[in-house]
């Protein structure tokens, strides 16, 4: 599984990473195991799943958290999170 984590600011990227495994643990378990990836390789704090998120990601393999998925105050725009293949 590959996933994409892009952090934007003002419609730019200004920070990507790819999370590659291929660990035949589940879906889900690999997808939150990127997240925390991310937030470490970007210095955040994990974001919390918001029902839109999940409904989000279920249809489009892809979703953004924004300020209001985050306890802290967040110095960019969103965090998308995209399944590049699986």
């Amino acid at each position: 599984m590959r996933i994409w984590g892009k952090i934007w600011l003002e419609n730019r990227l200004i920070k990507d990473t790819v999370y590659e495994t291929e660990n035949n643990d589940t879906r889900t378990h690999l997808i939150f195991k990127g997240i925390e990836e991310f937030c470490r390789e970007f210095d955040l704090a994990k974001p919390i799943w918001l029902e839109k998120n999940i409904a989000e990601f279920k249809r489009d393999k892809k979703t953004r958290f924004r300020q209001d998925n985050f306890m802290e105050e967040i110095d960019f725009d969103y965090l998308e999170v995209e399944i590049l293949e699986e």
